[in-house]
């Protein structure tokens, strides 16, 4: 995994998550008191992968978590390696046009939706705060994730159905082997056996892209178990569909 030292709201910006016109305190207040939700559910299209716990927030206009053919900031990449949605969590709680943050860890055995699996999540909607964005990892991969990135949210009693594909980060190379040679752990992931070190693995330094799949290149190396045949995929990945609730 790349390491990046650049932090914080900064970072965030140069890579794509855009600040939009921040509400005042008085409003996400009112926001958050309003009864008024929406239910986003998440339904995983592959035969081979899993997502990892699945970050949902609501905020205005503008925001995105990642531009494609843009560097991913440090906290998309820690979710796209690791699964780990704490980072980009905190970031989008830090910022004013954001309303709320959730993730469905607690939902599924071991944070995991399967094949074929789905998952129903809900987040406060008020006002300005009419966007969502959803994000989570495919494992066993070295950065695949999928993502909803700043859409509008359906209004009065209607339903919004989206798919996404799987997207690369462009933070590790997809080398698909459990272990690199370092050895620096770089998939997480049932076919790897134990979860890897976090942090570490053979740097891309590229830019977000779709993602080409997975296609055996470990080359029946010991460490390397990522069978095309169970675990490639066909975009979409991900059906993801949202209806408001008042």
């Amino acid at each position: 995994m790349r390491i990046t030292m650049v932090l914080g709201l900064t970072w965030a910006i140069m890579a794509g998550v855009v600040s939009a016109q921040a509400p005042t305190p008085n409003n996400r207040a009112l926001a958050q008191e309003s009864g008024q939700f929406f239910e986003v559910t998440v339904t995983n299209l592959t035969q081979g992968q899993q997502f990892t716990p699945i970050l949902v927030a609501t905020h205005e206009k503008g925001l995105k978590l990642f531009e494609l053919g843009k560097v991913a900031s440090l906290q998309l990449e820690t979710l796209a390696e690791d699964g780990d949605t704490a980072p980009l969590t905190a970031l989008l709680r830090g910022m004013p046009e954001v309303l709320d943050v959730t993730d469905s860890g607690s939902l599924l055995p071991m944070g995991l939706l399967a094949p074929g699996g789905s998952v129903t999540l809900s987040v406060t909607t008020r006002g300005p705060f009419d966007h969502i964005s959803v994000a989570a990892m495919l494992i066993p991969t070295n950065d695949a994730f999928f993502a909803v990135n700043g859409v509008e949210g359906p209004e009065d009693n209607k339903v919004k159905s989206l798919v996404s594909p799987a997207y690369d980060a462009g933070t590790e190379r997809n080398d698909e082997i459990c272990r690199s040679g370092d050895p620096k752990g770089s998939i997480p992931g049932p076919d790897c056996m134990t979860p890897p070190p976090s942090g570490l693995g053979t740097a891309e330094n590229f830019v977000v892209h779709i993602h080409s799949g997975i296609h055996g290149v470990g080359g029946g190396v010991s460490t390397s178990n990522l069978n095309p045949a169970t675990r490639d995929w066909r975009n979409p990945v991900a059906k993801i569909t949202i209806r408001r609730v008042h």
